[in-house]
């Protein structure tokens, strides 16, 4: 079709003139119809993909053909289980460790909740008592032990002078008489026995009371105030170093609940991602390589790593499993043009892939109402398979649909119509033998040839290129 300003429309006439061809125009039947490829696809699949929560390598031991037939409970694909189960074992160990140390932990926290005020009530009465022992000592007990010493020693010094002026009694009694018997000589010696253990114990006395004095009370106030002041300072540490311990020791007991929920839930992941390691079919049906979604077959680079050996991908699909009840139909990706003329219940012929001489009735399901990213409308279509014709997923075959028809209508070929800046025109040839443009209101196209709805009548001649 040519679009020409309407100020260049003579000249344009003119040369057209010179090299056109009559067209008479008659009615005849007019339709559109569209052609395009479609795949047989199952309304039921089943993504075969690894949702490993923490296992990333599955090598492949085991895999089912592609395309094989399976039944129930058959092996699609066994992984390679040596090293999750190491890492298994390892994970049961850890495990056990971090429940015990969460035991161990919690244990600790309890005892030494109960004991910390336990032992700073302690240290509190020790300081206590130390500071009262102390305050006691310097203000009673010391002047105390100092008279006591000087009693002692008084009551030495008294024992020995009674003791010495006895035995002067004795000795002077004795002398008045002539003769000393010898019971009296027995006493006197006695005496001057006391005397001596008397004069023995005022040295003692004197030792006692010189060491006292100048030692042991020293010593004792220097053995107080130190108990004091360690009392003192263990009470002050006790107090700021067992609350922070008992904060450590809650730290602690937290960290072993996490280490033990992360230990646990790590186990748990790797029990079920064991479970990955031999995928089995869930009923009869057939096992294709490749992911069958959103209306496609799709395969490419993602299989390569699907052989023996090989190493399947995580999380992704990357296989499909058909129910051997899933019914097959036909999905198609056609262009905006065509998916506009589509209606719900179009009819048309679908043509098998090497079945060229078979012609299979078609009807349209539904068309997407938005276009995928390749900017084409998915197509759904319904047919029923012949009886003796095995169709697999992923047969192709070609549609060709009726989207409009028309028993008896005008239609003229696409390239005589002209695009003024009012509408379109085609060129009639008159009985003069001369032509002029007339204005036409287009219909449909159908490949050369376009509907013409009002401008020209049967019979009337037109110029084409």
């Amino acid at each position: 079709m040519k679009l020409l300003p309407s100020t260049l429309l003579l000249p344009a006439l003119l040369a057209t003139s010179a090299r056109s061809a009559d067209y008479t125009i008659v009615q005849q039947p007019f339709f559109t119809a569209h052609t395009f490829a479609a795949t047989a696809l199952p309304a039921e699949v089943s993504l075969i993909r690894l949702p490993a929560k923490a296992w990333a390598d599955f090598e492949i031991l085991q895999l089912a053909p592609h395309g094989s037939k399976v039944a129930a409970g058959d092996i699609l694909l066994k992984f390679d289980a040596e090293d999750i189960d190491k890492k298994l074992a390892d994970a049961r160990r850890a495990f056990t460790a971090s429940e015990l140390n969460l035991a161990q932990a919690e244990l600790d926290t309890k005892s030494l909740k109960a004991t910390t005020p336990l032992a700073l009530d302690a240290l509190r009465r020790t300081a206590l008592q130390a500071k009262e022992e102390l305050a006691y000592f310097t203000k009673v007990r010391r002047k105390a032990t100092e008279e006591s010493a000087g009693q002692s020693l008084i009551r030495a010094q008294e024992n020995l002078e009674n003791a010495q002026e006895e035995l002067r009694q004795l000795a002077k009694m004795y002398d008045a008489d002539d003769l000393t018997e010898e019971t009296e000589e027995i006493i006197l010696v006695r005496q001057k026995s006391a005397v001596a253990r008397a004069e023995f114990g005022l040295r003692m006395e004197q030792l006692d009371c010189d060491r006292t004095l100048k030692v042991k009370l020293p010593r004792e106030a220097e053995a107080l105030t130190a108990a004091d002041k360690e009392a003192t300072l263990a009470l002050a540490a006790a107090e700021e170093e067992l609350p922070r311990k008992l904060k450590l020791q809650d730290i602690g007991l937290a960290t072993a609940r996490i280490t033990f929920a992360r230990e646990k839930e790590t186990l748990a992941k790797l029990e079920s991602d064991r479970k990955l390691f031999e995928l089995k079919a869930p009923a009869a049906g057939w096992f294709y390589y490749g992911t069958i979604e959103d209306g496609r077959w799709t395969t490419g680079e993602l299989l390569k790593g699907i052989v023996v050996n090989g190493k399947a991908p995580v999380k992704r699909p990357f296989a499909t499993f058909i129910p051997a009840t899933a019914k097959l139909g036909l999905t198609a990706f056609v262009e905006e043009a065509v998916s506009r003329v589509l209606t719900p219940e179009t009819t048309g012929t679908a043509t098998l892939t090497g079945r060229e001489d078979l012609e299979l009735p078609v009807k349209l399901l539904a068309t997407s109402p938005t276009p995928g990213t390749d900017g084409r409308y998915r197509a759904d279509l319904n047919l029923t398979w012949p009886e003796g014709i095995t169709v697999t997923p992923g047969a192709t075959a070609e549609i060709s649909l009726v989207s409009y028809q028309q028993a008896q209508a005008i239609a003229v070929p696409t390239k005589a119509l002209t695009q003024t800046a009012t509408g379109w025109t085609v060129e009639v040839k008159l009985a003069d033998g001369k032509s002029e443009q007339r204005a036409v209101k287009r219909g449909r196209v159908s490949k050369d040839l376009t509907e013409i709805l009002s401008g020209l009548e049967a019979g009337q001649v037109i110029l084409t290129p």
